[in-house]
């Protein structure tokens, strides 16, 4: 009985043993998976995003560096302002994270946006804006709007819209070969899901929406 014992603890050792391993790699690579899709959701997020895509779509629409300059007032009303306001109402505790993963919390949101870049809009009308960067802006208007109308009802993916419409309007105003950009567009549609902000069905929305939104306004 000794032997047969001591055997039997040992395949029961090296049964548990084998289970563990397999759940810790399983475990690892869940993490790994995670710390990728963390890493790109922040590295793409919309304010990062709408920084260097509407100086390119400034630069591109004025041809010369003179558009840079409307482009970053584009990226500030766009998207810098919009960040600092979420920042603004995390700090008083309103929000866990720039990510806002209740919709019914995300209105006031929707109305900084329209208000920020509605003002931006009227400044570039009055500045004489060229017209490829006016455009881009009020595309990003009329994509806000329905982002919030969705949001009454369901919840859409705003990363992936604007990932999506910022190539496209680069696109647009400056070349096609911008539309390769779309495998950042899918990058962060994944990121989305794999961190669980998002259902597919959402972030295809969302990135529809802001190629749809981008088309109507500089090539209708």
């Amino acid at each position: 009985m000794g032997p047969t014992d001591t055997d039997t603890d040992t395949d029961s050792i090296g049964l548990t043993d084998t289970h563990t391993d397999t759940d810790t790699d399983t475990e690892a690579a869940a993490v790994g998976t995670t710390g990728i899709a963390r890493t790109v959701t922040d590295v793409f997020q919309p304010r990062n995003v709408l920084l260097v895509g509407m100086l390119g779509i400034g630069l591109a629409a004025a041809g010369h560096w003179t558009g840079l300059l409307w482009g970053f007032l584009g990226a500030l009303c766009a998207g810098l302002i919009p960040a600092g306001y979420i920042e603004w109402e995390r700090g008083r505790g309103t929000w866990g994270d720039r990510h806002v993963v209740d919709r019914t919390k995300r209105a006031p949101i929707f109305f900084v946006i329209l208000g920020s870049i509605g003002t931006g809009s009227v400044l570039m009308v009055l500045g004489h804006a060229p017209n490829g960067i006016l455009r881009a802006m009020l595309a990003l208007w009329a994509m806000t709007v329905v982002l919030l109308a969705v949001n009454t009802v369901w919840k859409i993916s705003v990363d992936a819209a604007v990932a999506s419409a910022v190539i496209a309007l680069l696109a647009a105003v400056h070349s096609p070969w911008w539309l390769l950009g779309y495998t950042m567009t899918v990058a962060v549609c994944w990121s989305r899901v794999a961190l669980r902000y998002h259902t597919v069905a959402q972030t295809i929305a969302g990135g529809t929406l802001g190629a749809t939104t981008a088309a109507v306004f500089l090539l209708g």
